[in-house]
């Protein structure tokens, strides 16, 4: 089994066709918001491997006892075989002109829709790509604060996974600017065949979704070897084709060369350039309860 988050329902659903063509097994997916889906995996669901969407729910999963240590460096590029931002989607022709980050604070009637950072991969990412909008151009924890609670002042409401915000936008038709996954920003615009734009803003957050294999499940369902095998087909180039066609990046020089043109032009920031601590400071500083996440959305 393989737990993933809700965005990768498409990529995986043909990355798994073509692994059973090859090894001859079946590939039970389950998805669901990043954060959820590292708990089900802690709580006992029977997963071999991890495909979520953040550093620190595979990391919890680790902490757990349920992930060897070392497992960033077990798969190449730091076990991430493709990549991904955050960006805007907007109906048809941006009447509310957004372009930046700045641009979701500058009007009071704005309505954006957007996941809980509570259970989201692509939440967590959108309020750190709006917050590193701010302090990576030498603007202050004030400003960036300022910056982020206006923004979730225009959110009406939270949605569980970024696939329900998804639908909610693109589907149900409410709000004006979806944040979300590149990849389901484009996945939003082909389904809506009119109708929507994929925004990339000049600045946006460095996504790196992380694969492991989860050991003890694996060694105890006799599945170490086809589990790894799994991960690794992940960097074949066949595989790295689908993510690139699915509007993942791929990490393969070859294949990130081969399909840069597919990807709109956006300066990507690392987490560290956030919080010098890495995902373990920006947890705490933004997600723990009563952190920036907890006073922004909370207060008046």
């Amino acid at each position: 089994m393989n737990s993933s988050y809700d965005a990768t329902r498409e990529l995986y659903r043909r990355i798994n066709r073509l692994f059973t063509e090859r090894h001859r097994v079946k590939v039970r997916p389950s998805h669901g918001g990043s954060g959820s889906q590292a708990r089900a995996v802690i709580d006992g669901l029977p997963a071999d491997v991890l495909t979520l969407a953040l550093w620190p729910d595979t990391d919890a999963a680790h902490k757990a006892g349920l992930i060897d240590a070392g497992w960033e460096d077990r798969f190449p590029h730091r076990s991430c075989p493709y990549t991904s931002t955050i960006v805007f989607v907007v109906r048809e022709g941006n009447q509310h002109n957004i372009h930046n980050w700045d641009d979701l604070a500058a009007r009071p009637d704005l309505s954006i829709i957007a996941a809980n950072p509570k259970t989201s991969g692509a939440a967590k990412l959108g309020l750190l790509a709006c917050w590193g909008s701010v302090v990576t151009r030498g603007g202050s924890d004030k400003e960036a604060e300022a910056l982020v609670k206006a923004v979730y002042r225009r959110v009406p409401a939270l949605e569980s996974s970024s696939r329900a915000a998804t639908v909610t936008f693109a589907r149900k038709k409410i709000g004006d600017v979806h944040l979300t996954w590149e990849n389901e920003a484009y996945l939003e615009v082909k389904e809506a065949r009119g109708g929507l734009t994929v925004i990339h803003p000049p600045q946006s957050i460095l996504a790196e979704p992380h694969v492991a294999v989860l050991d003890a499940n694996a060694r105890r369902h006799g599945t170490v070897e086809l589990a790894e095998a799994y991960l690794r087909f992940l960097y074949d180039p066949a595989a790295q084709d689908v993510i690139a066609e699915e509007s993942y990046r791929p990490t393969t020089p070859e294949a990130a060369a081969k399909n840069a043109s597919r990807f709109g032009a956006v300066e990507r920031f690392g987490i560290e350039r956030v919080t010098p601590g890495g995902w373990q400071e920006a947890q705490a500083k933004f997600f723990a309860d009563g952190g920036v996440f907890d006073r922004v959305y909370t207060s008046g």
